[in-house]
């Protein structure tokens, strides 16, 4: 296990923010976990660094990131994998490939770890993580033990699970279930997907996905457009000029930037429409 004191989290958040933790330990063991609670009662847990906001400049706490040093795919009977929570979905997906592996193609292009795409249910075009976990394993940091939770009691809903509404469950790896299927179809799927997704999202400034969750019979992206909001910027957080679902980190952007420009755009949105837009992203 790695440990840096003053730990700039430049690197480990996807929007760029340059924020600074106290102390940031590198786990590649579950019973880092452990040993890291044993020592410390305020720490914080980030994967890949996308899809959160880091809001402070300075964190007086102990981040956990399980990173590349807990990122362990173990195959199991069948077409199942084991596959630790530093996992990135990209690196998950290229590994199914070429175990001919299917199902988790659409996760090639989603930026995350796999526990943060556990925590929140990620996905895209219909397909769901939760359609493929069979076993998730956690670390409860109240009982300070180790306990495994099946698909029906992680409680998965739209962007949502038991482990997002339970802060004390510490997802550590779950166990997910594909099928078979042939190399080059689920490669040109993959490929597809990386297109699309780039045709349509901004990928030439630093960002943390889609910023707001989708309002039921609503999307984000158009109500922001009648609202002229693409290109609006405060401090070095702009609104994407090529999908305002998104912000984008245009310069030196702060986390207070980002959340004063989310802010200013529940605002407008609830005045214009009377929709409360629900930040998708993890507050830090």
């Amino acid at each position: 296990m790695l440990k840096i004191l003053n730990c700039n989290l430049k690197e480990y958040n996807s929007y760029k923010v340059e924020a600074f933790c106290r102390v940031a330990y590198f786990i590649d063991s579950e019973e880092d976990i452990k040993n890291i609670f044993n020592v410390e009662k305020d720490v914080v847990i980030i994967g890949s660094g996308h899809n959160i906001i880091l809001s402070k400049k300075y964190y007086d706490s102990a981040f956990i990131i399980m990173a590349k040093e807990f990122s362990k795919i173990t195959e199991l009977s069948g077409d199942r994998l084991h596959v630790q929570a530093g996992v990135f979905t990209k690196d998950l997906a290229e590994y199914a490939l070429k175990k001919s592996l299917s199902g988790v193609e659409v996760f090639y292009d989603i930026p995350s770890s796999i526990g943060g795409a556990v925590v929140m249910n990620a996905g895209a075009s219909g397909e769901e993580i939760c359609n493929l976990v069979e076993l998730v394993t956690c670390y409860n940091v109240d009982k300070g033990e180790f306990i495994e939770f099946d698909n029906k009691q992680s409680q998965f809903s739209y962007r949502n699970s038991f482990f997002q509404q339970n802060k004390n469950l510490i997802v550590l790896s779950a166990v997910l279930c594909l099928s078979k299927g042939i190399e080059e179809e689920i490669s040109k799927k993959m490929s597809d997907i990386k297109e699309l997704r780039h045709s349509k999202q901004p990928k030439d400034f630093p960002n943390a996905g889609s910023v707001f969750k989708r309002p039921e019979g609503r999307f984000v992206g158009p109500m922001l457009d009648e609202l002229e909001l693409k290109g609006y910027t405060i401090g070095g957080a702009q609104v994407s000029k090529k999908h305002s679902g998104f912000i984008v980190n245009i310069g030196d952007a702060e986390g207070k930037d980002i959340l004063n420009l989310i802010s200013y755009i529940q605002k407008l949105v609830y005045e214009k429409f009377e929709v409360i837009l629900e930040v998708e992203q993890r507050i830090i």
